[in-house]
């Protein structure tokens, strides 16, 4: 009875955290084309290691990434993952007509995942959890034809999920998340006249309200004593989204930002057959050694190019390209059974990606280096894990805006044995 309490309290709150945004995002004017800036579903501990995770299968670890990981659970044990993540961005930008440049320091933070998994039985394996899909913010201003315009974004899109994982054969793991697929963007453009104090605002509000599922695979073999190589593959398809898109006009808006009354809504319709996401692959090959060494290589691809994506006409579209991630990172243990700072996991990592937005004709693309450590408590299983990343983030073959982020992730993996069977003495 007291496990079923827990879990139930548990899931209420993550259903609860859902209601609300994962975090604060930082400000980044790329994240003001398309549904903004994608995440990959990557745990604390995995963006220590360059955000790899298909083929990775750990008892001790939640993975979303890849959903036939849940079969890997320790029968007695429950897994409960809240991660943060704190960001700060400096970018520089050329003005092509004075050749001056304009810097800008901007920071965010806040929740970035819920995540918990657990065991059903010996070989099936389910989680639930509140995972970020992408995040919009920014705000810059521009010269237009007799005045100036401002143009702010915020908000995002969230998956809450629910995922199970099967062991079909020794080695062969299958699984499935199905999600709850929800969020609003807002992207706001302030016309601001010369010959006037007041100003007029153009709202596009895109609401998202729809399903969203995952299916994975790994195969794990023993290619040596003590020495296991595993290969995972996920798959999500691609979809027409439900929800809706609107287009607010508000006259006379003070500086405060506030017109008094409400909007008029000057277009308004429905996201099937006008947005859709791409379907998304991805494959992941991970190599461990005596259970304190181990190594992932991961590819994602995302056929971006074809989705559907047209903003009403008062918001400049953008074309879409098809997106590839690859990422790769290690993990080392020095004594699992040692002192503490033996028992202390090291993780270091990278990627590279060539994200699905592009800026007029020229391709934003990124690159960054992670490291963390995942500390053990002094009682018990659960681990803090604390990762540092750089970013870099730009354009070619012109280069535009040029962003480097500094982000610090701070993730808490509690590790309980809660279906432990007391003995009757």
């Amino acid at each position: 009875m007291k496990i079923r309490n827990r879990i139930i309290a548990l899931v209420a709150a993550v259903i609860a955290l859902s209601a609300g945004s994962a975090g604060v995002s930082a400000q980044t004017p790329y994240s003001k084309f398309g549904y903004g800036m994608l995440r990959d579903n990557a745990t604390s501990a995995q963006r220590q290691m360059g955000g790899v995770g298909y083929a990775m299968s750990s008892g001790r670890q939640i993975n979303v990434m890849n959903p036939a990981s849940y079969a890997a659970r320790d029968s007695l044990t429950f897994l409960f993952d809240m991660g943060l993540d704190f960001t700060n961005i400096w970018s520089s930008e050329t003005l092509q007509h004075t050749g001056e440049t304009n810097k800008q320091h901007n920071y965010g933070g806040g929740l970035d995942y819920v995540t918990m998994a657990f065991p059903i039985s010996k070989r099936l394996g389910m989680s639930i959890g509140l995972l970020p899909y992408s995040s919009v913010g920014y705000s810059f201003g521009s010269k237009i034809d007799n005045g100036s315009a401002s143009r702010q974004g915020s908000g995002g899109l969230n998956l809450l999920y629910l995922g199970a994982g099967f062991n079909i054969v020794k080695g062969l793991n299958v699984g499935m998340n199905f999600a709850y697929f929800f969020g609003t963007t807002y992207n706001d453009v302030y016309a601001i006249p010369a010959s006037t104090g007041t100003m007029s605002l153009f709202e596009q509000i895109i609401q998202v309200r729809d399903f969203h599922m995952d299916f994975g695979i790994q195969y794990g073999v023993e290619v040596a004593p003590r020495q296991r190589l595993t290969a995972g593959l996920t798959f999500s398809p691609g979809k027409a989204l439900l929800g809706k898109s609107m287009v607010l006009q508000f006259d006379e808006v003070t500086s405060a930002g506030s017109s008094g009354h409400v909007g008029d809504t000057i277009a308004s319709e429905s996201l099937r057959h006008h947005f859709a996401i791409p379907a998304t692959w991805g494959v992941g090959l991970n190599y461990e050694r005596n259970r304190n060494f181990m190594a992932e290589v991961d590819f994602t691809y995302q056929g971006w190019k074809n989705a559907k994506f047209e903003p009403n006409d008062n918001f400049i579209g953008t074309k879409f390209q098809n997106r590839y991630r690859i990422g790769a990172g290690l993990q080392w243990v020095p004594d699992p059974r040692g002192s503490y700072f033996r028992r202390v996991a090291y993780r270091f990592g990278g990627y590279y990606n060539r994200d699905y937005i592009t800026v007029n004709t020229n391709s934003v693309k990124d690159f960054g280096l992670s490291c963390g450590f995942g500390f053990p408590a002094v009682a018990g299983k659960t681990v803090v894990n604390l990762g540092f990343e750089y970013k870099h983030r730009s354009t070619s073959p012109t280069k535009l805006l040029t962003e480097n982020y500094f982000n610090i992730t701070l993730g808490v993996n509690f590790n309980e044995r809660w279906f432990m069977q007391s003995k009757i003495r």
